[in-house]
C-alpha cells in the first residue's frame, strides 16, 4: 500500500461521476417543466379547494425524481442501493382528487426520462399533454348532471312542477323525496339541454312551488 492509497477515498472519486454541466441542465430543465406542469395543474383544477402547496409539490418532485435518477443512473451498486431504500418508504397522503394522480405520475416520469439524457422525450411529451389536459378537462359540458330541490305545497304542485321539468330537461329523475304534512321536498337528477338555467327562474314562481334550487353534482359533492 503506497503513501497515496492511504488518502484514496471512493467518496470522493464519485464527485465528478455527473459533471457540474448535466447537473444545471437537468436541474433546470426539470424546473421549467415542472412549473409547466403546475400551470396546467393550476388551470385544470376542478375540485372543492385549491390547494398551492400540491402545485409546488409536482415542481418539487420533478427536480428531485431527476436528482435521484441522476445518481442511480451514474453508479450502478448505488442504484441498488437506492432501491432497497426507497422500497420502505410508505406515502399516506389521501389523494382527494383521481387527476391528481395523474399529475404526480407526470412528474415523476418527466425527472426520470429527463434524468435519462431523453430531453427531446420529456419536452414534447409534456407539452402533448398539457394540451391534453387544458382541452379535456376544462371542456364544459352541457350533460353533466345536475341536482334539482324542489318543496312543494302539495301533490298536485309537484306533478305539475316534474311535468315542467320533464319538458325543459333531456331527463329528468326523481332521486329522493321527502314528504311532511303541507310540503313535499323531491331531489331530481337532471340533465341540461344547454347551459340555460333560468327555467328554475319560472318554476320557483309556479302556484304551488315554495322553492327550487339547482346545484352541479359530480358524484362526490354538490357546489
Amino acid at each position: 500500500m503506497t503513501f497515496s492509497d492511504i488518502f484514496k477515498s471512493s467518496f470522493l472519486e464519485n464527485i465528478t461521476s455527473v459533471s457540474i454541466l448535466d447537473m444545471v441542465i437537468a436541474l433546470v430543465l426539470a424546473f421549467g417543466i415542472g412549473t409547466f406542469i403546475f400551470f396546467v395543474y393550476k388551470k385544470t383544477y376542478s375540485g372543492v379547494m385549491y390547494s398551492s402547496g400540491f402545485g409546488v409539490t409536482l415542481i418539487a418532485l420533478t427536480m428531485i425524481t431527476t436528482l435521484v435518477i441522476l445518481a442511480v443512473t451514474s453508479n450502478v451498486v448505488l442504484s441498488l442501493g437506492m432501491v432497497g431504500a426507497l422500497s420502505i418508504v410508505r406515502f399516506r397522503t389521501a389523494i382527494k382528487e383521481p387527476l391528481d394522480i395523474a399529475f404526480l405520475f407526470w412528474s415523476i416520469a418527466v425527472g426520470i426520462v429527463l434524468a435519462a439524457g431523453m430531453i427531446p422525450l420529456a419536452v414534447i411529451g409534456s407539452v402533448v399533454i398539457g394540451v391534453v389536459l387544458l382541452v379535456f378537462v376544462n371542456r364544459k359540458s352541457c350533460t353533466n348532471p345536475y341536482i334539482a330541490v324542489v318543496s312543494c305545497a302539495d301533490h298536485e304542485s309537484e306533478l305539475k312542477a316534474k311535468e315542467f321539468l320533464d319538458k325543459q330537461t333531456k331527463r329528468c329523475t326523481v332521486k329522493s323525496k321527502t314528504a311532511r304534512k303541507g310540503s313535499v321536498e323531491i331531489n331530481y337528477e337532471i340533465r341540461l339541454k344547454d347551459d340555460n338555467t333560468d327555467f328554475i327562474n319560472i318554476l320557483s314562481e309556479m302556484n304551488g312551488v315554495e322553492s327550487a334550487v339547482l346545484v352541479s353534482y359530480n358524484g362526490e359533492y354538490m357546489g
